[in-house]
């Protein structure tokens, strides 16, 4: 819905919805008048967690810790629980307060109390339902809710006494806060109990874990040092004697393996000695090289063959033999070191396998001890926490401190909080103005009648000519029925004689392009004022000097000869018998100078749609299109009958009449596709019988001076 509709919607309905503002108005005044003043006291709860830590070891890390925001409703839910509520209601004995166990006040309260009594058994409450009765009354009364994001909890109670919403406000709080205190002092308490109880059993639990583990070591010759298992320390250093053997082992190997490989050498060579590096060797060794050097030149100066000189050879060779001895006896010394080096790797050896056939079942022992030994930590674990537990918890019960407290206690009021008059009286005004616009809405969309031009093109799809204004006068029907009908002549200036030159000025756009003499004045329905519209229409193009006639061309009912020319005795179904002297049946107004051709019909035609579309009336239509500028032709509604259908090839143009806030849409869009083989003769509608008070709102946006140029009086 675009705004612009919304103010049209406004400007139809405002009278709906003045009176519904005003009708609400007066409800919440009414309502303010009856209503009892109400007087709110509100106290204030913290919920301060970081008090109950004092004797925490952890509270520096706990005061860094937020509260959990379901904590606070808790607590909103634990203040409004009926036990709570409950023990207000005893402290203060409001059992015997009229307040709350007292008649209901309030017609509303009432009617309810006097339904409720219907049902109920008859007898005086007893003090259990009175007890009920006055915890239902407070908490309803009661409203707790959190500050913002904070851990403020605002406690308000209303009552008809201030004094006794100040009171109950702080009786709740105090109670809140008592019944805190019991409630933590109760639950530390069983705490207590269960972990006394609890680290009992696990001390036994533990002494038997630890026995287990001594008993299973001494069973299986386990024995522990400082440094492991005794078995697991021999088994280390006999691993480490044994690669040290191996060693040993090695190196004799590899000194006995070299010491035959020399012996098969020339052992004076100084690679040979070098390698042995023995002192005796050495010694010869050297002797020898100088007995070389003398054999060398004294073979030069004397001959090998000298005696000399064979003395050195054989001095020499003496040398070599006791060389190779002393590596024989090297050798013999290298290989009893490799015996006994051998020796000792094998019986270490020997005592490692030992070993570690005995350290594979000590093994086997302690994968059950291992178990033995995490059930006893496990059971001592738990053991030493429950008992630190066990001393917290006492020290808790020693010191009962609230998570919460009162910041805030409630003070006497010195004003009613309810009903506030001025936000009850602009919320009565907003909301008439809602309930206002939503029936006027509704009664807009819901409405099916046609009351403005533009629903009339946007509904319908043809253009509105006009509007005339109701001119019919409710105090004096045969006025009405007899002066409605020259109203545009005895008011030229009014609304609806400029409505109706409207229509004209649509006819004489439209004989610009064609011929336009014969127009048709048609309706959906009955009692629309088509013959009205007719009349004056005629009337004003008579007055305007043109040569005018008017038809009254409703065979059934004959209304426009009935008001115009009631003593007619002859007429239109004459005329069509003789079209050539038409003008014998025509009377003529003097006051307009309009001819007016009756139609008298002794009784109803079975037959009028065939009239209407018989050669008589085309040759009658065209004798009178070459007498008159403009024929004018009263016909009958679309949908009740078919005359204008049957007549509608032979008129020019249409004129359609539809009345303003009665006919229906559909009855429009149906009438029109009835007609719809010759709808594009219709030249424009005229919204008949407007109320003019409406329609005085409807055209508000016109401005004030819209309506000067009319003039409605004669």
């Amino acid at each position: 819905m675009t705004f612009e509709r919304l103010l049209d919607i406004v400007r139809r309905q405002w009278p709906l919805i003045t009176y519904t503002v005003i009708g609400a108005v007066v409800v919440v005044i009414l309502y303010l008048l009856a209503a009892s003043p109400m007087y709110t006291a509100t106290a204030s709860i913290l919920m301060d967690t970081r008090q109950a830590q004092i004797l925490n070891k952890t509270s520096e890390v706990a005061n860094t810790t937020l509260i959990d925001p379901g904590f606070v409703d808790s607590q909103v839910e634990i203040i409004t629980s009926e036990n709570l509520i409950r023990g207000v209601v005893n402290k203060l004995s409001l059992t015997k307060d009229p307040e709350f166990v007292g008649p209901p006040t309030g017609v509303v309260a009432i009617a309810m109390g006097a339904v409720l009594r219907l049902f109920s058994s008859n007898g005086p409450p007893s003090k259990e339902q009175l007890e009920q009765t006055a915890v239902l009354e407070l908490k309803k009364n009661l409203k707790v809710e959190r500050v913002s994001t904070t851990y403020v909890l605002n406690l308000s109670f209303r009552s008809l006494v201030p004094e006794k919403a100040a009171q109950i406000s702080n009786a709740i709080s105090d109670e809140y806060v008592v019944g805190s205190l019991e409630a933590k002092y109760q639950s530390t308490k069983r705490a207590s109990e269960w972990l006394q109880n609890r680290s009992a059993e696990l001390q036994a639990q533990a002494i038997a874990s630890d026995r287990a583990v001594q008993t299973f070591k001494a069973e299986n010759g386990i024995v522990g040092t400082s440094r492991g298992l005794v078995n697991e320390q021999q088994l280390a250093d006999v691993n480490t004697q044994l690669i040290q053997a191996r060693a040993s082992t090695a190196e004799a190997k590899a000194r006995l393996d070299r010491i035959k490989q020399v012996t098969t050498q020339d052992l004076a060579q100084p690679t040979v000695t070098d390698a042995l590096n023995n002192p005796v060797i050495t010694r010869l060794r050297a002797q020898y090289l100088d007995l070389s050097a003398q054999y060398a030149d004294w073979s030069t100066k004397y001959g090998k063959e000298h005696q000399a000189t064979v003395n050195l050879a054989s001095k020499m060779q003496d040398l070599k033999n006791s060389i190779r001895d002393e590596v024989n006896r090297i050798a013999d010394a290298y290989r009893s070191d490799y015996e006994i080096a051998k020796s000792r790797e094998v019986s270490l050896e020997n005592g490692l396998k030992g070993l570690m056939n005995e350290s594979g079942s000590t093994a086997q022992a302690q994968v059950k001890l291992r178990n033995l030994e995490s059930a006893a930590d496990t059971y001592r674990t738990l053991y030493n926490n429950f008992l630190q537990k066990l001393q917290e918890a006492n020290q808790n019960e020693s010191f009962p401190i609230s998570e919460s407290r009162v910041i805030a206690t409630a003070v006497t009021p010195d004003k009613k909080s309810s009903p506030k008059t001025g936000l009850v009286l602009i919320g009565g005004v907003i909301a008439g103005l809602c309930f206002g616009l939503g029936g006027a809405c509704a009664r807009e969309l819901l409405s099916q009648v046609i009351r403005t031009p533009s629903e009339i093109e946007n509904e319908i799809g043809m253009r509105c000519v006009g509007t005339l204004p109701d001119v019919a006068d409710g105090k004096d029907q045969l006025w009405s029925a007899a002066r409605a009908s020259v109203y545009a002549v005895d008011h030229p200036f009014s609304r609806f004689a400029e409505s109706l030159r409207s229509a004209k000025t649509a006819i004489d756009a439209a004989r610009l392009t064609k011929e336009m003499n014969v127009v048709g004045i048609v309706s959906s329905l009955p009692k629309e004022g088509k013959t009205t519209v007719a009349a004056n229409l005629a009337h004003l193009v008579a007055m305007a000097g043109h040569k005018t006639l008017l038809i009254d061309g409703d065979l059934h009912t004959q209304s426009l000869t009935r008001k115009l020319a009631p003593e007619a005795t002859y007429g239109f179904l004459e005329a069509m018998s003789d079209p050539d002297h038409a003008e014998r049946y025509v009377s003529v107004s003097k006051k307009t100078n309009l001819s007016l051709l009756p139609a008298v019909v002794r009784s109803r035609l079975t037959n009028a749609s065939d009239i209407m579309a018989s050669q008589q009336m085309a040759d009658l239509l065209a004798a009178l299109r070459q007498k008159y500028a403009y024929v004018f032709i009263d016909l009958p509604p679309i949908l009740p009958v078919t005359d204008a259908k049957a007549v509608g090839h032979l008129v020019d143009s249409l004129v359609y009449v539809v009345e303003w806030g009665k006919t229906r849409r559909s009855a429009v869009q149906e009438a029109v596709a009835e007609v719809e083989g010759f709808s594009s003769k219709i030249v424009g509608v005229l919204l008949n019988r407007a109320n003019p008070k409406v329609l005085k709102r409807i055209e508000s946006y016109k401005g004030r001076h819209y309506s000067d140029y009319y003039v409605e009086a004669t």
